[in-house]
């Protein structure tokens, strides 16, 4: 096939490996010569539409809808979880240039106890100029949008523009980023840019910088330094030039692990341990409550609809098994099934292993093969685009989503009447209005403080008074009054004790 087919998008690419380059190195179809591409029509808007820039366009497209999304969602308190309160608590003591302090898992508690991430630290400049939880949603939004550059980089390198964009649309829009986004903040909206573009220079044969890119990982959460080294065993098979390198990234990624786990958390831990080793153990393939049917089903949904299985022809995959892994010496019944974030992390992966797999069923001798190779990126992107139709993004094509009812009007307005500073205790709803500007505890877990505030939702038909007297039994030898309810929603103030 010739390049210029490859490159519009005709068929598969037949990248081969050019004359003195390094043994398991590829290289992509030369891009065709200055001098014989068609005139430059459009004047100067014509460099915009250079196919260089596809996967720019693709992933500002994608940042559009990712933090349109997220928008929406906090201008109508639809938050799904404390955890966006968690991480803002956590980048407001990195922005004020002291300990990531998070109350809401209890009074002075020091994020490092629980989870190590300290790559949020990142997001203290720009948090310290925009004090908002719309901060760290836009940034989340900018994170999962740039993972998409490399993966569409490589699908376009290997399969031609056309069918780049399918694979680069098909990972935007795969059911993993979407529940993610879903899910307000959370940190390992780090991990899909630095596992993207580990992975892409893995396909390209850049040894070096898959490494560097994949030795960070360790910064962005406990567990993901067994990914890095996963990664390094995926360059040991890929290139055994490669060894040393690969063998470095493996025992750092490992020792990095180890090191956070036995010192470091338990150290910032009251408790001298890790908290989540609790969530380790149980009988059955992946602990009690979760049969190997839910098991299978969430691997199918992992590699069925994003790559057609055809990814378990890539060694590439072998990244994906510590997050699967520690799923099944779990009993955690939440990271099985597709919601949550937790299925994220895998897409830059699998797609990437697609990317890889499709290379070289391009070039496979059986005939069947190559036309799944050339077929398989637009059913992958029809499959996403079917699937969006119930998922989150889905929303952002109905009116309804784009009105804020009057009622969350009323709620803010009340929540505002919460003095900058005071000590709140809250439930999901509203602390993401008041983490930014007060002390914010979560419900029943202030450990003795007796906060200036309460500000909860009233759920299950309780009555303000029924709330005011659970208050008052939380905090013996205080007394609360009703400041205001609106939208469901009651501030208690205090109004006498210690």
């Amino acid at each position: 096939m010739d390049t210029a087919a490859a490159t519009a998008g005709a068929g598969p690419a037949v990248p081969g490996t050019a004359t003195g380059a390094p043994p398991g190195q590829r290289t992509a179809p030369p891009d065709i010569p200055r001098a014989a591409q068609p005139a430059a029509r459009g004047g100067r808007f014509a460099a915009w539409r250079a196919p260089r820039l596809d996967p720019w366009w693709l992933a500002a497209l994608l940042f559009a809808a990712y933090a349109t999304l997220s928008l929406l969602r906090h201008l109508t308190m639809s938050t799904a979880s404390w955890d966006l309160g968690i991480f803002e608590q956590a980048v407001r003591g990195y922005a004020h240039l002291g300990a990531p302090i998070v109350d809401l898992k209890g009074p002075g508690t020091n994020i490092l106890g629980d989870h190590f991430s300290p790559v949020l630290i990142l997001l203290a400049p720009l948090y310290r100029l925009l004090p908002s939880p719309l901060t760290l949603l836009a940034a989340q939004a900018a994170l999962f949008a740039l993972s998409s550059v490399p993966v569409t980089r490589a699908a376009a390198r290997y399969l031609g523009r056309a069918r780049g964009l399918a694979v680069g649309g098909a990972y935007g829009l795969s059911w993993g980023l979407q529940k993610a986004v879903d899910f307000d903040f959370h940190e390992i909206a780090f991990a899909l840019p630095l596992l993207a573009f580990a992975l892409e220079a893995v396909v390209r044969g850049r040894w070096t910088a898959a490494v560097c890119w994949a030795a960070p990982l360790v910064l962005v959460k406990e567990d993901l330094g067994v990914t890095a080294a996963a990664i390094g065993v995926v360059v040991l098979v890929r290139a055994r030039q490669a060894l040393p390198l690969a063998v470095a990234l493996v025992g750092f990624g490992l020792a990095a692990t180890a090191v956070t786990l036995g010192v470091i958390i338990p150290g910032f831990n009251g408790t001298g341990s890790y908290d989540y080793w609790s969530k380790l153990g149980g009988d059955g393939a992946a602990g009690p409550g979760i049969g190997a049917g839910e098991a299978l089903h969430t691997l199918l949904w992992v590699l069925l609809p994003t790559t057609g299985l055809l990814a378990l022809r890539s060694p590439l995959l072998l990244a994906a098994v510590p997050t699967l892994g520690w799923r099944f010496v779990s009993h955690e019944p939440h990271y099985w099934g597709i919601d949550w974030h937790y299925n994220a992390v895998l897409m830059p992966v699998v797609f990437l292993a697609l990317v890889d797999a499709l290379e070289r069923a391009g070039r496979s001798p059986r005939p069947w093969l190559r036309s799944l190779a050339g077929q398989l990126p637009a059913a992958t992107l029809a499959a996403a685009l079917a699937l969006t139709t119930t998922l989150p993004l889905a929303r952002l094509t109905e009116p309804a989503t784009y009105r804020v009812p009057p009622e969350v009007a009323a709620a803010e307005r009340l929540l505002a009447t919460v003095p900058d500073g005071a000590s709140v205790e809250a439930d999901i709803r509203p602390l993401s209005r008041l983490v930014s500007r007060t002390r914010v505890f979560w419900i029943g877990d202030t450990r003795g403080i007796a906060p200036d505030y309460i500000a909860v939702q009233l759920s299950d038909g309780r009555t303000p008074e029924q709330v005011r007297t659970e208050a008052e039994q939380r905090h013996p030898h205080t007394r609360y009054a009703v400041s205001g309810t609106a939208a469901e929603l009651l501030v208690l103030r205090r109004t006498s004790g210690p």
